[in-house]
């Protein structure tokens, strides 16, 4: 029978398993502080446990680490690794240096179901939530974990679509009990589910970061099936009507399709439907993926359009590319391996 995994547990859930296997009270801050706090592979490390306490614990449960299967490097410095999961899925995984910051982009899904058409995880179709334990996995089994200053939850799948799990790695990284990250180190993307932002800003502090790519309700449809259940309006006003500290930032992700949504009407239409929300817009390049019909606009266009947000008084900047020659769009990796494995 397959064991259950430790790493990724809460302290709650340690406090119930320590119950359910009759270890004292005090082990659960134990096995957190040897899960979250040291670098260990197996219970049998467990030192401050004693023999019994451990082999108790062995009974049914393991750590539950796992290393990446493959890894592409760019020669900006990025990193791609590709995870195995939930029985030969695969996820991916970015490490992005850069001066002294180090950011890992996380997975939450295999797959995605909200099917944004220039999106090449979307074509993957949805095959299953990841635990807190597979997300996680990916930044404590990253080899550059130690270096690591920031997170951000905007690889494969929708993490407000898995809000439970997505909100349990969150308590892990940012309790004390835990990885004691600050919430600030922290940043979390969605498309835009109006019920999980909800959930998300109430229980937790961390950055949030929304999908918009259209400012116009018929023109995001196309681009986000989303739209039809889940308006951008709907979004905005939760965000307007929420009591934001002054440490937590919001911000709206917005890519640039040549001759689709880089003109000044949705300029116009942006400072509109974002006026009096302190955010930023974070202008991105089209990483182009196989035969999609959309392509990024040139550099000229892309400043411009950033310097006219900032005329209309909304910060915007630019996010550099990384990675454009190991594919930077996130699932190239994951599908291609799919795909190879499908051929043996």
């Amino acid at each position: 029978m397959q064991k259950e995994k430790l790493y990724g547990k809460t302290l709650n859930e340690l406090i119930a398993i320590t119950k359910r296997v009759k270890l004292p009270g005090f082990a659960a801050k134990q096995i957190a502080d040897w899960l979250y706090k040291k670098e260990i592979q197996t219970i049998g490390e467990m030192t401050n446990l004693s023999k019994k306490m451990r082999e108790l614990l062995s009974n049914d449960y393991e750590i539950g680490l796992s290393a990446p299967v493959n890894m592409t490097t760019s020669s900006d410095g990025t990193k791609k690794y590709l995870f195995n999961v939930l029985n030969d899925k695969y996820i991916e995984t970015a490490y992005i240096p850069d001066d002294d910051r180090a950011t890992i982009c996380v997975s939450s899904q295999a797959g995605c179901k909200m099917g944004c058409i220039f999106c090449m995880t979307g074509r993957q179709g949805f095959q299953g939530n990841l635990s807190s334990n597979e997300i996680l996995n990916q930044f404590r089994s990253l080899p550059e974990f130690r270096s690591l200053t920031n997170m951000v939850y905007m690889g494969m799948g929708e993490p407000l679509d898995n809000i439970n799990e997505v909100l349990k790695s969150l308590d892990i990284m940012t309790n004390e009990w835990g990885y004691g990250w600050s919430p600030t180190r922290i940043t979390v993307s969605t498309v835009g589910l109006t019920g999980s932002i909800r959930e998300f800003l109430e229980n937790s502090r961390c950055h949030l970061a929304v999908s918009l790519h259209s400012p116009f309700d018929d023109e995001r449809r196309k681009l986000m099936p989303v739209q039809r259940t889940n308006t951008v309006e709907e979004v905005i006003d939760i965000i307007r009507n929420f009591d934001f500290n002054s440490q937590r930032r919001v911000s709206f992700e917005y890519i640039l399709f040549k001759g689709i949504n880089d003109t000044p009407r949705h300029v116009k239409e942006l400072a509109r439907i974002l006026n009096g929300i302190k955010c930023r817009i974070n202008i991105i390049r089209f990483h182009h993926i196989p035969e999609s019909i959309y392509f990024s606009p040139d550099d000229r266009t892309i400043i411009n359009f950033k310097e006219a947000l900032n005329a209309k008084g909304i910060l915007a900047t630019i996010r550099a590319s990384r990675g454009e020659d190991i594919g930077a769009a996130c699932g190239l990796l994951s599908t291609l391996e799919q795909n190879k494995n499908k051929k043996v």
